[in-house]
Parts: structure tokens; sequence; C-alpha cells
């Protein structure tokens, strides 16, 4: 585990990264608090931290209180050393932030003991955020395709619009269905459908890639939003996707798929909202479907033909 040392006094600070270093540390040493400050603030800082109470520059308290006013996902572990063994003193140590305190002179067993405690700390901390991000993750992806769930993907619909209001930019919304899925579930099986969704996931997040992004709404049907400058042709971003996933053989374990897709699209203007948004989307998805899918049809019913 890397410790960062902040101690003024050499003899005291030699001891204390000879030891840590001894029992298998690895050790960054500052002579005072600025220094120690600058080096919590880098981004690998070190995940435990040894502070000298009184340091030139700045105090080990104000390094204490500085680097818990910062909004980090894993926060150093602090050891506060000090000659001030008084009770009030302590108090005011950890109410600052430190996490443990030592008095020195230090006993070198204690001090093993103090930071072993400290690192089984870190390790519970990082595996509660690594727990944290895990179940965030679940809670906004689809387990199948791994898209963006339902509520995931209008959220960011949903923010998407608002940014538009500020930007100018374009901001679409594509509903895509997969044309006749239900034949490759009942010919195929469903276990084929699943690749050909998943096949079909890729190529939808590809599109999306740096320029919005794409979400499963449920069974066959996906939202692909596009955020893109004023005046860009956005239907010929659609029936381009139309196109490519035409002529993409779909790798399942039935052997190559090919499928089409029908694409609705509306646009976010003035007073847009998710629900007006998906609506018009849905309307426009229909009418594709009806004039023969495998297309990509606006809602004001401009055509985009994929082939």
């Amino acid at each position: 585990m890397k410790i960062l040392i902040a101690e003024d006094d050499l003899t005291s600070r030699k001891i204390l990264a000879g030891v840590l270093r001894k029992i298998g540390h690895e050790v960054l040493e500052t002579v005072d608090g600025l220094a120690a400050w600058t080096e919590l603030q880098k981004e690998g800082a070190p995940k435990l931290a040894i502070l000298d109470w009184m340091m030139p520059g700045m105090e080990g308290l104000d390094v204490v209180r500085k680097v818990r006013s910062l909004d980090l996902e894993k926060p150093p572990y602090i050891i506060m050393l000090t000659t001030r063994g008084e009770k009030a003193d302590v108090i005011a140590g950890l109410d600052a932030g430190a996490n443990d305190y030592l008095s020195k002179p230090f006993d070198t067993g204690e001090l093993q003991a103090r930071v072993e405690v400290g690192r089984r700390m870190m390790e519970l901390q990082d595996a509660l955020v690594e727990s944290r991000k895990a179940l965030a993750y679940e809670a906004s992806h689809d387990p199948l395709t791994k898209l963006s769930n339902r509520r995931a993907i209008l959220e960011y619909l949903e923010h998407e619009i608002s940014c538009a209001k500020r930007s100018g930019d374009i901001v679409t919304a594509g509903m895509c269905d997969i044309d006749h899925f239900k034949k490759v579930n009942d010919t195929l099986g469903h276990q084929t459908g699943d690749d050909v969704l998943c096949e079909l996931a890729y190529l939808l997040r590809d599109h999306a890639e740096t320029r919005g992004r794409a979400g499963r709404m449920g069974g066959e049907e996906f939202l692909h939003i596009l955020r893109l400058p004023p005046e860009s042709d956005f239907m010929a971003e659609y029936a381009a996707l139309c196109s490519r996933i035409a002529a993409t053989s779909l790798k399942t374990r039935s052997g190559d798929i090919l499928v089409t897709v029908s694409i609705g699209v509306s646009r976010a203007g003035e007073g847009s909202s998710v629900d007006g948004m998906l609506g018009l989307a849905d309307a426009a998805l229909y009418r594709a479907k009806a004039l023969g899918r495998n297309m990509a049809l606006y809602a004001d019913n401009r055509t985009e033909n994929a082939n």
C-alpha cells in the first residue's frame, strides 16, 4: 500500500519510513504540510497518510480539514502523529477528520498495528465502492444487452432535451424496432433471439458513441438518442443506421442472421417533453412499419429509405 508521511523531523521521518518499508509498504516522504496537501490532491494519491500535527507551511490538522473538504470517492485513511496526548487534543484531531492518532515517541509495534487497521479499512472502503458501482450499473442497465435500461435511457433523454435548449444542438429520439423479430424466436428459438438482440445492441451503441446513447425499451424495441450540431441532417444518420444494420450479418448460435429495423424519429423543440417525443417517435415507427419496414421515418412524415 502507498503511504504518505508528512513529518518535518528528519529522525522521526526516517524511522517511520524504515518501519513501513520493512513491512512491505511503498512510502512517500514529505517535510511539511503544504507538500502533503499537494500530494493528497494528486491522482493516485496515497491511500493512507501519517501526518505530524505541528509542521511548517501548514499544520497537520489543517491538512486533514482540507482533505475532508474534497469530494473524494475514496478518501485517504489519516493517522495523526502528535506529542499532544491530552484527551481534548485527540478529540480535536478526530473531529477534524483524522481516523486515528499515534503519540510520539511511538512504539513500532503500535505503529504497525494502527497502519494494519488502516489497511483493512481501506480494503473495506474499496470493496464498498466497487459494490456500490456494481449496484448502480445493474440498476441502470439491461441485463441482456448491457445497454441503458428503460428508466436510464429516458432520464438521459430528459437531460439531453434540457441541454439542447441551452446549446441549440439537435436532439433526436429514434424508436427502433426489429422487423419480423417474432419469426426469429419462433423458428430459431429465444436463445438465438437473444443473440440477435445483443448483436444489434452493439451496432446501436457503436453508432451512438460520442454523440448520444442507445437503450433497450423492452422486447425488441430500442431507443436511439443522438445529439448533433445545428443544421445537421439527422435523418441521414438514421437512414445510415438502417442500412448498416440491414447489411450486417449478426452472429448467433444458429449461424449468421440478417435482420432489418424500422425507426420512428422525433426531434426536440421548444417545449418538448420526454413523453411528447416518445409519442411522436412511436407514431412515426408505426407508419414506417405500414410503409414496408426497413426505413427511418420522421415524425412530420418525411421518410429516409434505408436502401
